[in-house]
């Protein structure tokens, strides 16, 4: 009998698809604050960074939970910044963090942490999802936070006065 033929007597229980309803269920379940726009992204803030929650793929049936960092440093800090990310990625398993320059000009700092739910999943799965995703970037985030602590702090401020 091979391993994973036919001839396998497993069978695995029915998983629900991955909806907007079950993501929203989710962040409802943990008291969430978040919007969803017109395409159906959901996006919230956990601790003054900016999350979006995204179902991509022919059927959307992949989560994507993506970060950002959202402080304002001077573009020649790239390459520190770039090295954080590295040692980051090179150190841990998720998220996945990466250093772009915007259309603005500005430096970006995202983590992406992406699980294929093609078969669908249980509640407590996406809940293990974005758990998972949400501190660990908050990890990183604030590793950053602490090398660059008044951009943290004008971004915190902005942050406050808004909410």
């Amino acid at each position: 009998m091979a391993l994973f033929g036919k001839g396998n007597e497993y069978s695995a229980p029915a998983l629900a698809p991955l909806t907007e309803r079950s993501l929203r269920g989710v962040l409802d379940s943990r008291e969430a604050k978040y919007r969803v726009d017109e395409d159906g992204d959901i996006a919230g803030y956990w601790e003054g960074y900016l999350f979006w929650f995204l179902r991509l793929g022919d059927n959307k049936e992949i989560l994507q939970v993506r970060g950002t960092w959202g402080r304002d440093v001077d573009l020649g800090e790239r390459e520190r910044i770039l090295e954080l990310a590295n040692t980051w990625n090179t150190e841990k398993l998720w998220p996945k963090v990466y250093v772009r320059i915007g259309d603005d000009g500005a430096i970006a700092v995202h983590s992406e942490h992406t699980v294929d739910y093609e078969h669908g999943a249980t509640s407590k799965q996406l809940d293990q999802h974005l758990s998972c995703a949400i501190s660990t970037s908050i990890g990183f985030f604030t590793s950053l936070d602490e090398v660059y602590p008044e951009a943290a702090a004008a971004a915190q401020a902005e942050f406050d006065e808004k909410d």
